[in-house]
């Protein structure tokens, strides 16, 4: 079985929940959900779903890369909204920072998020394998 690495970027979340901003077992990198978490907890951008999802793509890729995957490798993206959220923003901010890539997307509405002012959570699968 191939080692497992993980990374935390030190929110607080992590250690309060018990787990890891992302973990690498062979080629499979996954993700946690992020947010756009401001240095008090709550949303650094609160009432901006462009803003909070944009932030919290380039956080998850940054968690991503910080496990040894470029951008293209990014496989598989997830956006929860919570009531409110402009899915319009969020995928306006998921062209701008993923576009070019154009990873597999889901995009859901949920009946809220935990936190203070959160509007998006982002999941982010991706694979450093070969594509054959």
């Amino acid at each position: 079985m191939a080692e497992l690495q993980r990374v935390t970027d030190g929110t607080g979340w992590e250690a309060s929940a018990g787990y890891s901003r992302a973990a690498r077992a062979g080629c499979c990198i996954a993700v946690s959900g992020t947010t756009d978490t401001g240095p008090d907890g709550t949303a650094a951008h609160p009432g901006d779903t462009h803003a909070q999802a944009a932030a919290a793509l380039r956080r998850a890729v940054a968690a991503a890369e910080a496990l040894g995957v470029g951008l293209e490798q990014v496989l598989r993206t997830r956006l929860l909204l919570a009531p409110g959220a402009d899915w319009e923003g969020a995928a306006r901010a998921h062209a701008e920072v993923l576009g070019a890539v154009a990873p597999a997307n889901t995009t859901l509405f949920v009946a809220g998020l935990i936190g203070e002012g959160f509007l998006v959570e982002v999941e982010l699968d991706a694979c450093t394998g070969p594509a054959s």
